[in-house]
């Protein structure tokens, strides 16, 4: 079985019946079965190329859209009642932290 997310709610045995129900009495949605997968074929062998190329290009993109500045992993030691501080203030702390950290840069630049 995979993983479950935190706060991932399951069907209770009483809902996944209805559920199994109304997917058996769907006459334009059947469940797949063994026989059908047996006579499934790729896309490429139904459609015509063209058709083929168009529908990889309408394939929407997973995740977000990559950024033009890419933030860049690190792991750092910091104080624990810095680190709790910024956690405190909720979801986005890391952004915030980031943007403290680049202000400190603009207000203390490097002799060098």
């Amino acid at each position: 079985m995979p993983k479950l997310k935190v706060n991932t709610l399951l069907p209770t045995a009483a809902e996944d019946s209805r559920i199994n129900t109304g997917i058996a009495a769907d006459e334009d949605s059947p469940e797949f079965s063994s026989k059908g997968f047996s006579k499934a074929m790729p896309v490429s062998e139904i459609f015509p190329p063209e058709t083929v190329q168009a529908l990889i290009a309408m394939k929407r993109s997973t995740g977000r859209p990559k950024s033009e500045t890419p933030k860049v992993f690190t792991a750092i030691r910091l104080d624990a009642d810095v680190l709790a501080q910024f956690k405190a203030t909720g979801k986005g702390w890391q952004t915030r932290m980031n943007a403290a950290l680049r202000q400190f840069i603009v207000e203390h630049p490097l002799q060098g």
